[in-house]
């Protein structure tokens, strides 16, 4: 989307690769993100979120590939998180490109002031995928409902005390939790650096009472040198963390028609009916 990459459009200058996205939801974790943080005024959620609605409407009517889905923050500060996935930044080059056509440009610019209306300040940052450091099989992003993002502040320097602990916690986890998932990610640009975003996701907001209790189990089964890794990171290496939990907004969010078809009471709700005016009463006469 344009306000992502509009923030980004230097970073393109690191490599070139040739490979283009299709129009679908990714079914692996994607090399890239582009992400757009907005922090949105009190008291103006709702006036926001009809001002987002026009973003998806006119990326599908210039047919777009480009995906992106977008994240309400649940705690934390009120944000939206505009999450767009791209294989190459070769990619990322071809949507700004793409949303640069005269017609769809002067409605992207119109939006944008709109937009601003509502916001107390917005970031864009870049981040690559560490499949390395990820757990677990990638979820079906059409039914994922809620997430929860880490944001890992580590000590200039540090980065290979990151690596250590997240295998030694997916290694952990993959012992007494063999389906759950998460998903790694470096900050390339938009944040202090080295920053790392960690991704988990569930379809209902009550599954996170497994994920809790699958991270207790899992630290419970830590081996002696697991823990030992998990202690040093934290005394040597960890800045901070800020967990944030979300909910994926669907009015928001541009993703392929098959994808609202196959779940549209979601992805395409019809707005609740005006509710009925009471009758008048009868005129009694004197």
């Amino acid at each position: 989307m344009s306000k992502i990459t509009s923030c980004l459009a230097s970073a393109l200058l690191l490599t070139s690769v040739n490979t283009v996205m299709a129009q679908s939801l990714p079914a692996s974790q994607p090399n890239f993100l582009q992400i757009y943080r907005e922090e949105v005024k009190l008291g103006h959620s709702t006036d926001h979120a009809k001002v987002e609605a026009g973003w998806p409407a006119a990326f599908e009517k210039a047919k777009s590939p480009y995906t992106y889905i977008a994240l309400a923050s649940l705690t934390g500060p009120q944000e939206v998180w505009f999450v767009s996935p791209f294989e190459s930044q070769q990619a990322m080059a071809d949507s700004m490109a793409s949303e640069e056509e005269p017609g769809l440009a002067a409605t992207l610019e119109k939006l944008t002031k709109a937009d601003a209306e509502h916001l107390s300040g917005a970031r864009g940052i870049l981040a690559r995928a560490r499949k390395d450091l990820s757990h677990g099989a990638y979820p079906d992003t059409a039914s994922q409902r809620f997430y929860q993002i880490t944001v890992w502040r580590i000590r200039p320097g540090r980065e290979t005390s990151f690596d250590d602990v997240a295998k030694a916690y997916g290694a952990a986890m993959g012992r007494t939790a063999p389906n759950a998932s998460f998903r790694v990610y470096q900050v390339m640009a938009g944040m202090p650096s080295p920053t790392y975003l960690v991704f988990t996701s569930v379809t209902s907001y009550g599954a996170f009472d497994k994920m809790l209790s699958e991270n207790g189990a899992a630290m419970k089964a830590a081996t002696a040198e697991e823990r030992a890794t998990m202690e040093k990171f934290s005394t040597d290496a960890l800045v901070s963390t800020d967990t944030i939990r979300l909910r994926l907004d669907p009015a928001m969010s541009y993703v392929p028609k098959e994808v609202r078809a196959a779940d549209p009471a979601f992805w395409s709700p019809k707005p609740a009916a005006a509710a009925a005016k009471p009758a008048p009463k009868a005129e009694v006469k004197k």
